[in-house]
This record gives C-alpha cells, structure tokens and sequence, in this order.
C-alpha cells in the first residue's frame, strides 16, 4: 500500500459555515467496508459523482469518503458564486465555440444545482441575480472590460455597461471606474450548499465524514485505510483536487494556491440606510490576484476575498490569517468609508487546485479509476459537472457533455520543484506589480 502523507487540515474559521446552525457529521469508517464504487473528497465534484452514480447504478452501493466534515472543506470556503460565463477568450472562432462548450457545461451544472436545492428544500440563499466585473481605473477598463464586452457581443450573450457612477449606484461604492454585468450567475451560501447536497443523497449512498485516507493500493480493486477503518471497492473516483498526486495520479500537473477571504458582522439598519443598497451582489474583478472579490449577502454582509498565491505546503498559519483580516479591515475601510463602525467577523482561508493550462483533471486514469479534479477555481459549476460525467463515463451512460468536458484538455505538465516555485512566485509578482492600478 501506498502511504499517504499530506492531509487536507481544514481548521474551523470558515465564516459561511460559522454562521450556521450546528450540525452533526455522518459517521467516520470504521472496520472492514464494501463498496460497489468509491468516491473519494466530498465537495462539489465528490457529491455529483456520488449522486450520478447512484441514480446510474440504483442497486449498488457508493461510498464517499471525506477527510473532514461538510461545510468545512474546500468546497465550502469559496466566495459562492456559480458562474456561467468565461473569462475573456478572444474572439477567434475556436475561441469562441470553446467559450459556447464552457457555457454548455456551467449551465448545465447551475441548473442540476437549482433542482436539488428545490426538490430538498436547501436552505443557502440561492439565488440568481447575476454578478458584476470590475475594473478600478480606466487602464483595466481598456485592457480587461472592453475586450470582455467584445467576447460577450461576438456570442450573443447579454450585458450591461457601466460607467463609474452607475457601478456606484448598484454596489454602494464609488471605488470602481466601470463594470459589465451578467444576468446568468448565481450566488449562495456555499457550506450551506455543500451541507444540504450531503445529506441529501440517494438512499445507496453512504458518507463516511472525519475519515482522511492514510494508505492506498489499486492492485486487485480500490482498497484504503483510515485511522478507524477500511474499504474495499473495484472502482473509483478521484474528486480530491491537489491532493491527487498523493495517489499517484497527475503527477508535477497539478498546482495549489490559497485564497483568504473574510466576511462581516450583519449591517444594522441605520448601516444600511447609509450604505444604501438593498440587493445582494456579487463582484469579480478584472485581476483575481490583484483585486478583490466581494458580495454584499441576503443576511446585509459584506464578503472580501484577495490573496490568493502559490501554496505547495497546502495549509497556513492562524499568525498568518490574523494579518489577513488586519488587512481585509483596511480594504473594506477604504471601499466603504460610510461604514466605519464595520468589523470583520471572520477570516478563513480557502484552496484552489490550477493546471499550467488551465485544463482539468478529467477522465479515465487506470482501468477502475476515474477522476474529477482541478476545477481552477471554478468549482461550483466546473466541479458539479465534471462529478456528474466522470459517473456517466465510468457507468457508460452517453451524455453529450462529455464531449464539451474533453474539449477542455488535460493538465500540461509544470517544471520541476523548486524551479516552478521560483518562476510561479516571479511571475505572481510580476503581474501584480503591472497591474497594481486594479489594486
């Protein structure tokens, strides 16, 4: 058996779960288990594959293991937005077909997630109105909002342009020189989100939580040990992002970065009637590594996300996250001066698993293996969808999507360590010295 040495250690700082109420997790593994499939990581990707299989395979038996709990994983610590659309592609034709399969998909993931959260009665503030990307000066606007807006009238898809004013009257902040709005995406609680999925699951299923994978073999089928516990089954799928190289697969392709992210104590009324906005948003900037994401939320609070860097070790320190929200404070003070009384609540970190190429992890890996993993920071709509038709393809089920899903491409592989850790840390450094006007 291999022995698996890194761990997931998600702490328990996630805002969007803190602000919940408490619930119980599923039972950890314990003693000799089967399986008639295996699902390993139990967020996005995890629990769609679990779900698909289970609605392909109705008398077998899925188990999902996960290292920690719902609403503390990866999944769960994102800023909560599910996007449609893509970032900008240019306006070649096969540029933009690539952009039509990349909307096929994320709406095909938004619509899956739309029912369930309907037919179970999900409680995580689902909703749909859209998100707006912003440029803070006239530099970001040319180099980065005009060419989306080019992309988005070459594939027909609506928006609206707005100048800095009018940005100003729908986010409550005069910080930014312009923004596009879409109608398409939307924005949710995402530990809620991830919660109700798991314990809404088919009755074939079962979710083994607190239970991190310390050896695994592949001879013969798919058998694991936990600290309490085995499993044995003949097939598997991968939905553990950057910790798949610990079981041998995506080997030097796969790339971690971290982003924190903090979120505010609820608005008073008398805040609010000086802030001035009444509906919930969601902004994403031209940059990610350079500005910040935000959203103003159903409960009147307001979410910061900005660091996001190089992380291979795959875990921060809680000094660290305290300067983070030292930071975050100073942030949000100089967006929203007419709230000077606002304090941060909480400040979490949160990780993302890149490729060099921006491809996924997709696909049959080994003869009962398959994988649905590096969703580069698209894990709502990209992981949701890629769980499903990593289940269809293990199951033989024809979907067309599967064909959108293998246009995307593979994971490039990345030079070697400590070259790319060099090279990443200069060119992070690079683009946000170039862009520090979108700061």
């Amino acid at each position: 058996m291999v022995r698996i040495k890194r761990l997931p250690q998600n702490d328990k700082t996630n805002g969007w779960n803190v602000i919940l109420p408490e619930r119980t997790p599923n039972a950890a593994l314990a003693g000799d288990q089967r399986a008639d499939w295996l699902v390993l990581g139990g967020g996005y990707a995890g629990l769609a594959a679990a779900r698909r299989l289970a609605e392909n395979r109705p008398s077998d038996a899925i188990a999902i293991i996960d290292a920690g709990v719902m609403g503390e994983n990866a999944s769960a610590r994102n800023s909560g937005f599910g996007i449609d659309i893509p970032h900008v592609t240019g306006s070649a034709q096969a540029q933009l077909q690539g952009a039509h399969r990349y909307m096929r998909l994320s709406r095909a993931a938004i619509d899956h997630l739309e029912g369930l959260v309907e037919a179970h009665g999900i409680e995580c503030d689902w909703s749909r109105p859209g998100k707006f990307q912003t440029a803070v000066t006239g530099k970001g606007r040319e180099k980065y909002l005009e060419p989306m807006a080019e992309m988005l009238s070459s594939l027909d898809e609506p928006f609206e342009w707005l100048d800095g004013a009018e940005t100003a009257a729908k986010l409550g902040t005069e910080h930014f020189h312009a923004s596009i709005y879409t109608p398409g995406c939307v924005l949710m609680n995402p530990a809620a989100l991830t919660r109700g999925l798991a314990d809404n699951l088919p009755g074939n299923v079962t979710l083994y939580e607190n239970s991190p994978v310390i050896e695994f073999s592949q001879d013969n089928g798919i058998r694991l040990k936990t600290p309490a516990g085995s499993l044995y089954a003949p097939q598997m799928i991968l939905a553990t992002n950057a910790f798949t190289e610990e079981f041998g697969f995506y080997k030097q392709k796969l790339i971690p970065f971290h982003a924190h992210a903090s979120l505010t104590r609820p608005l008073s009324v008398d805040e609010q009637k000086a802030y001035g906005s009444l509906e919930q948003w969601g902004v994403t900037p031209v940059n990610a590594f350079v500005s910040i994401t935000m959203r103003y939320t159903k409960d009147r609070r307001i979410l910061i996300r900005q660091d996001i860097n190089y992380c291979p070790s795959l875990k921060v320190s809680l000094e660290e996250q305290q300067r983070v929200k030292v930071r975050h404070q100073r942030l949000f003070a100089e967006r929203f001066p007419m709230l000077p009384d606002v304090t941060i609540d909480h400040t979490w970190t949160g990780f993302v698993c890149l490729s060099y190429n921006h491809a996924p992890g997709f696909g049959r890996i080994a003869s009962n293996v398959y994988s649905a993993v590096c969703q580069n920071a698209i894990g709502v709509t990209q992981g949701t969808m890629s769980g499903m038709l990593a289940a269809d393809m293990a199951c033989e089920v024809d979907n067309p999507l599967l064909e959108d899903m293998a246009s995307l491409g593979t994971p490039n592989t990345r030079p070697p360590r400590p070259f790319f850790d060099i090279g990443v840390k200069l060119r992070n450094g690079w683009d946000m010295w170039r862009d520090r006007h979108e700061a």
